[in-house]
């Protein structure tokens, strides 16, 4: 992730001003370009993923700074790292997207910079018209369906019946109902019509995700939001002991 980190201390360049600001990005895999608290900074250098304010002080100027960049259209996460004592001078109208105490540990900075990032790429989603349920990404303006970034090739129909379904996950429609929806009232085909795109869907799907694809035995089909793997405790650095100690 590569990080924008605007602030008023002198020498901006400096590789130790990002540990002076917010100590915890040393800590984190991420590249940090620091430059003056200044919105031209953005045009300068590469596109930055998020940007960063230095907000521990002087907040009526982080204030300015933050509320110019939100004008601009910024198009990434904005976020102000503040002192503890600068939290009660925070209100909606900075046009931040969060704020990170300067003294947060590594695990909660990265877990802000990861839901801010998240957020903004759903809300842009969102405002596309593009439905996202796991790994299957529809866009009704283009019909294109893609499942882990793979295209899938649908025919109209069956990117309809797909579309619809996923635009109303969890809910179930008996065939009648989707063959209203999809096919139209003035469709005289069989719901026999409903049954075999359903087939010909999960065939495409592949058998890992052919249950997205739900049946409800006498009623009729509902789409399954894939749910997201657990991790393993090694990848949420638990430790478990081997053994449970003894009660006492």
């Amino acid at each position: 992730m590569e990080i924008l980190l605007l602030t008023t201390i002198n020498g901006s360049a400096n590789t130790e001003v990002p540990t002076t600001v917010l100590p915890a990005l040393d800590l984190l895999p991420h590249s940090v370009r620091t430059a003056p608290r200044d919105v031209r900074a953005l045009v300068a250098g590469t596109s930055p993923d998020v940007v960063i304010v230095d907000a521990r002080a002087e907040l009526a100027e982080a204030r300015a700074t933050c509320r110019m960049l939100h004008a601009t259209g910024l198009g990434v996460p904005l976020l102000a790292v503040v002192a503890e004592a600068g939290l009660v001078a925070l209100n909606a109208d900075w046009g931040i997207d969060d704020a990170i105490l300067t003294s947060a540990g590594p695990a909660e900075v990265e877990a802000r910079l990861r839901l801010a990032v998240g957020r903004l790429t759903t809300a842009a989603a969102v405002g596309s018209g593009l439905i996202r349920a796991g790994e299957l990404a529809i866009d009704p303006d283009t019909y294109a369906a893609k499942l882990k970034g793979r295209p899938l090739d649908l025919t109209y129909k069956e990117f309809e019946l797909l579309k619809f379904l996923a635009q109303h996950p969890g809910r179930v429609f008996t065939r009648d109902q989707l063959l209203r929806e999809v096919w139209g009232y003035d469709y005289f085909g069989g719901t026999r019509t409903v049954d075999v795109h359903v087939r010909r869907l999960r065939a495409k799907l592949g058998s890992e995700y052919e249950s997205m694809i739900g049946t409800v035995r006498q009623v009729g089909y509902k789409f399954v939001v894939p749910s997201t793997r657990s991790l393993p405790d090694a990848d949420l650095g638990v430790h478990l002991p081997a053994t449970l100690p003894a009660s006492v």
